[in-house]
């Protein structure tokens, strides 16, 4: 399974801001769209990632406040990306070895989307569940077994 199958099923929906929205513009936008990431985006090039990783980062920091930031003081401004070609597989290994729970996918410099570990994990169990369905239909219709006497 590749990333792109991922993205086909998840849809397109896609949250970005720009690296000088204050950040609690940007933590507002993520509560009430009930997201963990925003795509920064400027002048239509991806140029970083906030996430709620960097947003308690800033709460503890600041002693439970986010303070009158902008995005581009806190957010990771050199995500891991991948691309549609890109195996379920190695994203699983990318995400697990990185501590990384949301990916950018991008082909050439054109953001396609954000792959979530939520993302991921749902795809390769609806696939785990399709094969053992197949598996067991094919199991049910085994033929039987012809004998010497037939």
């Amino acid at each position: 399974m590749k990333v792109s199958e991922i993205l086909q099923v998840k849809g397109n929906i896609l949250y970005t801001v720009n690296p000088d929205t204050p950040l609690a513009t940007a933590v507002s936008t993520m509560a009430e769209r009930d997201i963990g990431s925003l795509v920064v985006m400027e002048y239509g090039d991806l140029v970083g990632m906030l996430t709620f990783r960097e947003v308690i980062g800033v709460l503890h920091a600041n002693g439970g406040s986010v303070g009158d930031g902008t995005v581009r003081r806190y957010m990771d401004d050199s995500p891991i990306t991948v691309t549609p070609t890109t195996e379920v597989n190695e994203v699983r290994r990318i995400m697990l070895e990185k501590h990384a729970r949301y990916l950018p996918v991008m082909d050439a410099r054109t953001l396609l989307g954000v792959i979530s570990f939520y993302d991921v994990a749902k795809a390769v169990l609806e696939a785990q569940s399709f094969e053992n369905r197949m598996l067991k239909a094919y199991i049910r219709d085994w033929p039987a077994e012809q004998t010497a006497d037939d």
